[in-house]
């Protein structure tokens, strides 16, 4: 059977790097632990390690119910606890009373380290406090390398993770019509945007589907797919509803508050 048929082109890499990690699980009888995976990714990883299998997998970014989650791959000997993912949390103080701290802004700071994505996991902002969890590998080069986010002087605390904030994501439901499921109509339709502005946002690399950028007008949407338009915020395609009379596509379509 061949794999690869079930899961789209552009994701092909990942796929080979997960059964990689498998492998190495199995030979070695040792347990793998991978970087900040985002929901797209962990959805592939947990179907390419199976279940009820000699190795097992379990996610964890922190506190239960986040985006971005680091992957435990390990042999059915081992119990898995918290500690062997390795996540640090950071709070970011700063002055509250003069500033505001935008979830952009932080991750703009932190890209701009030279690290890659995936040793970040989610940033919890929640009435003014602004945390983010973090490789705990990297977290002494963090501590010593952020002193300011946006126009804001800041200072890094580590802390303990039972010191999270909650921060839930909020999504306006709506169902909507496209004539197709091209990632430019489907832009179009959730952000009422013309045509012609989709596709110079997505010609222009302003456009992911899944974390993943896409430059394709003609790129076909699914169920699930994460959108993030620059500028314009994210959506979520929650459901294909069937086709109306006029073979139009209803779509039920989440966007974030």
């Amino acid at each position: 059977m061949n794999i690869y048929q079930h899961f789209r082109p552009e994701e092909r890499e990942y796929i080979d790097q997960v059964l990689q990690w498998k492998s190495n699980v199995e030979q070695q009888y040792a347990p793998k632990l991978t970087d900040f995976l985002d929901p797209r990714e962990q959805h592939i990883l947990k179907i390419l390690i199976g279940e009820h299998g000699e190795v097992n997998y379990q996610f964890f970014g922190g506190i239960s119910g986040l985006e971005r989650n680091r992957a435990l791959i390990y042999p059915d000997y081992l119990v898995p606890s918290e500690e062997d993912f390795q996540i640090s949390l950071f709070e970011i103080q700063y002055p509250r009373k003069f500033v505001t701290i935008e979830h952009r802004q932080v991750l703009g700071t932190l890209m701009s380290l030279g690290l890659k994505r995936g040793k970040f996991g989610d940033i919890l902002i929640s009435e003014g406090r602004v945390q983010f969890f973090a490789a705990e590998e990297i977290s002494h080069y963090i501590k010593n390398n952020v002193e300011s986010i946006g126009r804001a002087g800041v200072k890094l605390v580590e802390t303990g993770i039972e010191n999270a904030v909650t921060a839930a994501e909020l999504w306006d439901e709506n169902e909507l019509t496209f004539s197709s499921l091209r990632l430019d109509t489907v832009i179009s339709g959730i952000y009422h945007l013309s045509r012609q502005k989709s596709l110079a946002l997505i010609q222009h690399g302003l456009v992911k589907v899944n974390w993943t950028l896409i430059e394709n007008p003609s790129f076909s949407c699914e169920e699930g797919d994460m959108l993030s338009v620059r500028g314009h915020g994210r959506a979520k395609i929650m459901g294909l509803d069937g086709k109306t009379k006029k073979e139009k596509w209803r779509i039920t379509v989440g966007k974030q508050k």
